[in-house]
């Protein structure tokens, strides 16, 4: 467990993240859990526990820093959906106490094990939900999502559970042109931003959306 820790430690210092010791006790205690559910629920296809740190932990700790900087630290509502094993919002969660995070996925057995987590690792501000997305009414502040559904999908089936002011934020691999081409024309990209996973070769990057005309040609 300390070379996790101190794997999760640089890769944090890499990423700009100051984390006290409660909250990579909470991350490391996190890895644990979704390994010993693993066995029994399948929560994700990573089974060696140092991929689970870097494809797990560390590319959703990137999701930190753009958000922070969107929310100013402030309060905010953030539903995460298709969350599975609760990736990235348990780790938002963990990372930010002054988020409200909820986890929707429409497996009853995830989003079981979300609540969980909440109760093991004393997270108040985290809950999971099982829902279609399409049910629920919010409103979120910002509503994320990782490796989830394409583009278009993903505004179009939470749509009803975005705030007024809200945006949406999905981590994606590869710029997602082809996705982005194909959003409504009422659904406006503001941002897409490289993101770089401490350890990790791969191309990532974070597509900001917010309901709105199109001004300008995508690009």
């Amino acid at each position: 467990m300390s070379d996790a820790l101190t794997v999760l430690k640089s890769g944090a210092a890499e990423l700009g993240l100051s984390l006290s010791d409660v909250q990579l006790e909470q991350l490391l205690g996190y890895l644990a859990l979704i390994q010993k559910w693993n066995r029994v629920y399948n929560l994700t296809a990573v089974r060696d526990p140092q991929e689970m740190l870097t494809h797990h932990l560390l590319d959703s700790l990137t999701a930190v820093a753009p958000l922070v900087r969107h929310t100013h630290g402030q309060p905010a509502k953030v539903l995460d959906v298709g969350s599975g094993g609760g990736l990235p919002g348990i780790v938002l969660a963990i990372c930010r106490p002054e988020l409200d995070v909820s986890c929707v996925d429409t497996v009853g057995k995830k989003a079981a094990f979300i609540q969980q987590v909440a109760a093991t690792l004393k997270l108040p501000n985290l809950r999971g939900i099982h829902a279609r997305v399409e049910t629920l009414t919010g409103p979120f502040d910002v509503i994320c999502s990782r490796a989830f559904a394409s583009l278009p999908d993903f505004v179009s089936w939470s749509r009803g559970a975005l705030a007024e002011q809200g945006v949406w934020m999905a981590m994606k691999g590869k710029h997602p042109q082809a996705e982005i081409e194909g959003l409504p024309v009422d659904v406006q990209v503001f941002h897409v931003e490289p993101l770089t996973v401490p350890g990790l070769d791969v191309e990532r990057c974070m597509v900001w959306m917010r309901p709105g005309l199109q001004s300008h040609p995508r690009d």
